[in-house]
Formats: structure tokens, sequence, C-alpha cells
């Protein structure tokens, strides 16, 4: 039987766990396509080569999660922003940190370079832009007028205009060298995630939680079109194509290419890359990353096989290009920005201006990058040092995978048997496996495996059987009773979900459980612990207090019951006060839960 090669449009490219903790954010380089950063809980940046499976360099010096990474435009650079508000800048190629900055109150959660100068902005939880000079190590200018988180930033390709992007729901284009709001953009009726200028010509595209993609004239500062019928949240993941004739969008699992004047769909194409973070351009492949707890999965669409032209009619592209929209002169109706070649100072001598102290001399002298593979740092960062005689090496396309499917003309008539092998796979840091081993593998513990879940099911069963009779607290005591701490999780991830199911008689019968819960090696115990014991203190706080506070009853004591309840809740919450406390000192995804449970705690002692 002949089999027949069939194309293949996107493919998944490599997965690598990336950090020993959760990812928190991640970036690839723009120019090449080829690098990556992520940043990690565990308060580090690693840099990564696409294809290479071994981390390149390590960075270190952050005391809290990495919320937010950006290389410069050479990539020889890379600044990351953290959960306590710091930035440090590393020399990629000197293997050394250059900047620690410090002003902001809150989380940084967007970044971005100067094209053409030294210098940077950063968007803070706390509403606030900061425009920093890398090289006096200072804040040049801060921003206000957002009013809440500032997602996204973007420097326009002649460095004279930033446009921010906010959980406000609005876009904002600044001018740099006047230091003041050109114009704002409210279209958006949710959460703006990203912006990108186009680059070339003055317009700017915008994604948001709302599930549209939008673009703005920025000459005559109005909408000119908007791409509606995303199926996700449009996060960190458009991208103009680098001759400007389209725009890709990437939601999840699912890439669309974007025309305008008039709006238009050229292709949608179905990608398995669950929630992708960033986009990228090389050799007329697009690369993507996306990320799952400590993974990261990069991924490739050709191009080549994408549609960037044509027109659609009830939802059909048809192949006949559209030109651009010119005038009478043959131009295109926008003006293209004009790149000087002298680097970009600011006028204005207003503004905040920091030097050096010694505690950053410190901060510096604590951050180090460890390069943990120094042949793949040399071949990827040493020949931007040296001088080179001979042309540089072109990158290569990622080849596809092959892939095969049966000729249905074949199909249709008998032919000789083929002999179907499986293949032996070869995973890194694993020995060659024959079929009966890795089967062997495979059903290691899956007897374990199918006695616990069959165990847990009966549980869940006696104690929706409880349930049924309309006892929440019956049905509770049941599942405490079983000594399994997953049939707890199960029955408080329901209560919780309605409030108004809790009493005070359930409190103190779950509040010993939570102690259990928050001190969980199992992440999503810790999760349903802190949201139960949230809820108990919103809820029931003020009438335990109320009620130990109250003074004592004349004659026949009525409340006796009420009160014991409330004194046995005080002191259980007590204790639980003090897990708070220590897992609030911790770093971690769950750091800014346990502070506000700490927060909220703290009322236990007045």
């Amino acid at each position: 039987m002949a089999l027949t090669s069939t194309t293949i449009t996107s493919w998944k490219l490599q997965e690598i766990v990336a950090h020993s903790s959760n990812v928190s954010s991640l970036v690839l380089g723009k120019s090449s396509g080829r690098l990556l950063a992520t940043g990690g809980e565990d308060c580090r940046v690693n840099i990564w080569a696409v294809s290479k499976p071994n981390c390149i360099m390590s960075l270190t010096g952050h005391t809290s999660p990495v919320e937010s990474i950006q290389f410069n435009s050479s990539e020889e650079r890379v600044v990351a922003g953290s959960q306590s508000g710091s930035l440090r800048l590393w020399d990629l190629e000197a293997a050394k940190i250059l900047r620690t900055l410090m002003g902001h109150k809150a989380s940084i959660c967007s970044l971005d370079f100067h094209p053409m100068g030294e210098y940077l902005a950063s968007g803070s939880v706390d509403s606030s832009i900061k425009l920093w000079d890398v090289r006096r190590k200072g804040c040049v200018f801060r921003y206000k007028g957002h009013t809440q988180a500032v997602c996204c930033l973007a420097f326009s390709p002649d460095g004279k205009w930033l446009a921010s992007a906010s959980d406000d729901s609005t876009v904002k284009l600044w001018d740099l060298i006047a230091g003041k709001m050109i114009t704002e953009f409210t279209s958006h009726t949710s959460a703006v995630n990203v912006v990108q200028f186009h680059p070339n010509e003055y317009l700017l595209a915008s994604g948001s939680a709302d599930r549209t993609v939008k673009l703005w004239d920025l000459e005559k500062f109005n909408m000119i079109g908007s791409s509606e019928g995303e199926t996700g949240v449009v996060r960190w993941s458009i991208l103009f194509n680098p001759d400007g004739s389209c725009l890709y969008s990437g939601s999840e699992n699912t890439l669309r290419v974007f025309g305008w004047e008039p709006d238009r769909c050229f292709d949608v194409l179905h990608v398995g890359w669950g929630k992708v973070s960033d986009l990228a351009i090389s050799n007329n492949q697009m690369i993507a990353v996306s990320y799952s707890q400590n993974n990261v999965s990069w991924y490739v669409v050709d191009l080549n096989q994408v549609k960037k032209s044509g027109s659609v009619i009830q939802g059909l592209i048809e192949d006949k290009p559209i030109p651009a929209p010119t005038s009478a002169m043959g131009a295109t109706l926008r003006r293209n920005y004009e790149r000087p070649t002298t680097s970009y100072t600011r006028q204005d001598p207003e503004g905040e201006r920091r030097s050096p102290s010694s505690e950053d001399e410190k901060e510096d002298r604590e951050s180090s990058a460890e390069i943990t593979n120094p042949e793949d740092y040399k071949e990827i960062f040493q020949p931007h040092s040296v001088i080179s005689r001979t042309p540089p090496k072109r990158t290569e396309p990622f080849p596809a995978p092959l892939e095969h499917s049966f000729s249905e003309s074949v199909l249709e008539k008998p032919g000789p048997a083929v002999k179907i092998v499986t293949p032996v796979i070869d995973r890194v840091g694993f020995p060659f496996l024959k079929y009966d081993e890795a089967l062997a593998q495979i059903r290691k513990g899956h007897d374990t495996m199918c006695v616990m879940l069959t165990s847990r099911y009966k549980n869940l069963d006696t104690v929706r059987f409880v349930w049924a009779s309309g006892d929440v607290k019956t049905s509770l005591d049941s599942a405490v009773s079983m000594n399994d701490l997953s049939i707890v999780v199960d029955i408080l991830n329901i209560i919780n979900l309605k409030p108004s199911l809790w009493k005070l008689d359930l409190c103190t019968s779950i509040l010993p459980q939570i102690e259990e819960l928050l001190q969980s090696k199992y992440e999503s115990y810790v999760q349903t612990g802190c949201m139960s014991l949230k809820l108990i203190l919103k809820r029931f706080w003020p009438l335990i207090s109320d009620t130990l506070t109250a003074p004592p009853s004349v004659g026949v004591d009525i409340t006796r019951e009420e009160r014991l309840k409330c004194k046995a809740c005080y002191k259980q919450l007590k204790n639980l006060s003090n897990v708070v406390k220590n897992r609030a000192e911790q770093v971690g995804r769950h750091g800014s839960t346990f502070k506000e449970l700490q927060l909220l705690m703290a009322l236990l002692d007045y």
C-alpha cells in the first residue's frame, strides 16, 4: 500500500521544564525569533535558544517572582520586573548585571526598550508608567493617567511616542518629548492586554479581554478597524507581519490573520498551542510560545501556507488580493515613520532622577548571571563581540515533521501488506526501551491509582447520599471522619461556590481541616483552604467579635451555645493566624493571597 506525504502547516517544536516552580512570564526575541527569556516564581530569569534543550544562562538577583521580561532590539540585553516593583537589567554578552532600578510601589507587569537610545519604560500594577535612563540609573519621567494596572507598553518605531494598554479598558498615547498624553482610545469594553505599532505606517493595534482586536489611525486618532469573534481572550499575542501587510492574532488554540480598510479575515488556523503567550517571525515561520505551570512549549507555523491577502465574502476567503488604499499620488494614505539616526534625548528637564546608592550597589553584587551551558553561550552571544571575517551564518527554517496519510486511490485496490513497526523513541536522559519494557513502565503504579480512585469515588458517593437529605453539616462531618483530605477539598469546593451554605456550625468542624490544607504540598489544596478561610473571616468574624465582646446576659443564658461556638472558632482562628503569618513571608504563587489573609486576621488581635 503506497503512502503519500501531507503538508503540515503547524507543529509543536519542543517542550521544556523551564523553572523549578511555576513560570510567571516569558518573551521571545523579536529580531531573531530564536531567543527566549522566561521568568519564574523561583525569582530567576532563564535564557533559552529555540530547539536547544538546555538553559543557556540563569540570571539571579530578584527576591520576588519575575512578572515581566523584555529583550532590547539587538537581543544583547534583557530587563526583568519583579512582583516587589524592582527592575534588573543584564548584559547577556558580558554575562553580568548592568543596573538595578527601584521606584515602583507594586508589581511590574509591562516593559519595553526604546528603539534607539539607552531608555526603557515600565508599567506597574500601581497604574504608573516610568521612563528610565539606564546610563544614569534614574527615572527620567513618570506618566500618570491610567486608573488600573498598565498591562503593556510599546514605543513607536521612530521613538517619539509611547503607547500603553491598561486594565481600565483604555489605550493611551504619550508624547515622550512633550511629556504628556496625546490622545486616549476608549472603545474597548474590557481590560486591554496588548498594543503594537505598525512597522511602517501610523497605525496602532490593540487586543483586549473583550475578545476584539482594534486598529487605530494615529494621524486622525480614530478607529479604522475592529475584528471580533475571538474564541479566547487576546493576551500578548498580536503581531504585524514585518512588511506590514497583515496582522496576526493568537488566541486559545487559534491563529487569525486580519486585514483592514476594509476589515476582513484572511485566514483562520487551528493550532494546539493552548493559551499562546508571545509570537515572533523568523524565516517566514511564526514562532509561538505558551506555558503551563513550570513547562514551556514552542510551536511553529509555516507562513508560506497562510493566506495574507484576499477578501472575505460570506465567510469564505477568496484568493484575489486587495491592493492597499492609495491616495491620488499613489502613496499610502498614512505617512511612514521617520527613523532618525541619532539617539533619543528628552528636552524637558523636569522629572524624577535618582543617583546610585550603596544599597543599589549591594543589590547589583547580589545579582549574577550563571552560564549553565558554556558551549551554547559562546555560539549564541560571543559572535556579536568579535570581528567576523566571513558573512554571518544564516539561520535555517525549522523543518516540519514528516507526516503520512494513506492514498485513497490505493485503498480501493488490494496490495501487499504493510508491516507497522513501533519506533523506539530516545528521550533525553532515558535509555532505549523495548515495547514490553515501555508498557511496563506506563502500567507501573496503575493498579494502585485505580484502587485509590475507586476508594475516593465510594467515599464521595457516601457523602452525596448524606447531602441529599439536605443536612450540609452532617455531610461535611462525614467527609472529615473519612480522614481523606481530597474528599474534604471536593466538598469545600462545592460550598465555596455558594457562600450562603456556610453556617457557624460548619466553621467549628472545618477550621482544623483548613489548617492542614494551608500546609499541604498540593497547590489545589492550599488554594481551596485559602478560599474557605477568606469566606469564613468575611462572613463570620463580625458575629464572632460581637458575641465575644457582648456583656453577660441577665437571667437565663440563651446565648450560651452560640457563645461557645464563637469561642471555639476564635481559638481555631488564632492557631491559623500563625500558619498564615509564616506562609505570607514566603515567596511563591500564593504569597499575595496569604498576605491578604494576614491583613484580615489582624482583626483577631483587637
